[in-house]
C-alpha cells in the first residue's frame, strides 16, 4: 500500500500554489483533481469574464503570467497560464478523480475517490467554493414560473435576448454580468446594500496590497485615503461602459416572489422571465464530513491548519483560511505557510 507524504485535493489555483511549495520541499505528493483539464473553477465561469487586476497581479508563486495584449487578462488566457504552470513544474496530477470521503485509519488519511483509494500522512484540501453556489431563500420562491439560476451557470447572453432579467448580487460578478446582459435585454439590478464602486483608477492591485498588509498584521497605509475590500466593484471597462448607459442602478431587496416575478417592499409587482443569482458560494467541504469537524460550512482553523485535525490544512476558501486566500495573488502567502507547517510536522515523525 503506497502512502504519500501528502495528498492535495483540488487542482485549481490553490492546489497548484500548494504544489509549488511542496515541490521545493521534495515531498512525495499527489494532486487529485475532478476536472478533465487544467483550470479549476475558472473552467465554469462565464465566457467574457476578465480578471480585475493586470497580469503581474494575476500570477501564482514562482512564475509570472506572460503579458498579453490586454491589461486585464480574459479568463481563457488565465486558464492557459494555469496549464503552462502545471507543465512548467511537472506537478503530479490525477485528473477526473472526485474525492467522495476522507477518514482516519491507523493514523493515516484514507481518501476514497471514484477512481481508487489513496493514503497519506497529511492532507491539504483545496477544493474551493465553486461546487457550492449559494442562493438565498425568499418567500414564495417556489411559486415563480420563470427561470432562476446561479451565476456559476451563466455563460453568455444567447438565451436571454428579449427576456426581462433580474440580477441579484452587489459584487464584481453581479456588476459584470449586468453590464453584459443589459446590452441585449431589459435588466433590473438588486443588491442588499448600495453597491460600492471603486474609483476608476483603483483595481485589484490596491485590494491585494491592502489584504497583504492585513495578512502581515500591518495597518493599511493611511495615505491611500480609500477604504476598500475585495467585495467592492472594480471598474473594468465593461462596467464603465454600463455606467455610461446608466444601467448601474440597483434597487434594495424585494419582499417575496409571485408567479410572474417579484413583489417589492412597497407592494408593487414586477414581472421577470429570468433571475440570475450572483450571490456567492459556500466552501465545498462535503468530502470531509466523515472527519466530523465541519461546522456551519467551515472548519475551525489556526491559519490554514484544522484545529481538531492538525494533520489537515485548508487552502483557498476565503478569509477564514487567510486574507485574500481565495484570490490568485493572495493564495501564495497562505500556501507557503501551509507547506512550512506541513513539512515540519512530517519531520517530527
Amino acid at each position: 500500500m503506497k502512502v504519500y507524504d501528502t495528498l492535495v485535493i483540488g487542482g485549481g489555483q490553490a492546489g497548484l500554489s500548494v504544489a509549488y511549495f511542496l515541490r521545493r520541499k521534495k515531498l512525495d505528493y499527489l494532486i487529485l483533481d475532478d476536472k478533465e483539464s487544467p483550470g479549476g473553477s475558472w473552467l465554469q465561469t462565464w465566457d467574457s469574464l476578465k480578471l480585475f487586476s493586470p497580469t503581474e497581479y494575476s500570477s501564482l508563486s514562482g512564475w509570472a503570467m506572460p503579458k498579453g495584449e490586454e491589461e486585464y487578462p480574459p479568463k481563457d488566457a488565465f486558464i492557459q497560464y494555469l496549464q503552462a504552470y502545471e507543465e512548467r513544474y511537472q506537478f503530479p496530477i490525477q485528473r477526473n478523480t472526485t474525492v467522495t470521503s476522507v477518514v482516519k485509519e491507523n493514523n493515516l488519511f484514507k481518501v476514497a475517490t471514484n477512481q481508487d483509494t489513496f493514503y497519506s500522512k497529511t492532507l491539504v484540501s483545496a477544493t474551493g467554493t465553486a461546487q457550492r453556489p449559494f442562493i438565498p431563500k425568499y418567500p414564495g420562491q417556489e411559486l415563480f414560473k420563470g427561470k432562476q439560476y446561479h451565476s456559476l451557470y451563466y455563460k453568455n447572453t444567447e438565451e436571454l435576448i428579449g427576456k426581462k432579467v433580474l440580477i441579484v448580487g452587489g459584487g464584481n460578478s453581479g456588476a459584470q454580468i449586468l453590464a453584459e446582459v443589459s446590452k441585449v435585454t431589459h435588466t433590473q439590478w438588486m443588491t442588499l446594500d448600495p453597491p460600492h464602486f471603486l474609483p476608476d483608477d483603483i483595481d485589484g492591485r490596491y485590494l491585494f496590497n491592502a489584504a497583504t498588509q492585513k495578512f502581515l498584521g500591518k495597518p493599511a497605509k493611511p495615505s491611500s485615503g480609500i477604504k476598500a475590500s475585495l467585495a467592492n466593484i472594480v471598474m473594468v471597462q465593461s462596467v464603465k461602459e454600463a455606467r455610461e448607459r446608466d444601467v448601474l442602478n440597483a434597487k434594495r431587496p424585494f419582499a417575496s416572489f409571485y408567479e410572474q416575478g417579484v413583489i417589492w417592499e412597497d407592494g408593487s409587482k414586477e414581472s421577470f422571465d429570468v433571475v440570475i443569482w450572483c450571490t456567492g458560494f459556500k466552501a465545498n467541504l462535503d468530502h470531509l464530513k466523515e472527519l466530523d469537524i465541519v461546522e456551519n460550512h467551515r472548519i475551525k482553523t489556526q491559519r490554514t491548519r484544522a484545529v481538531k485535525e492538525p494533520k489537515l490544512w485548508l487552502v483557498g476558501y476565503g478569509s477564514w483560511t487567510g486574507f485574500a486566500s481565495a484570490t490568485i495573488y493572495g493564495v501564495g502567502k497562505t500556501a507557503r505557510q501551509t507547506v512550512k507547517e506541513l513539512s515540519e510536522t512530517l519531520e517530527k515523525e
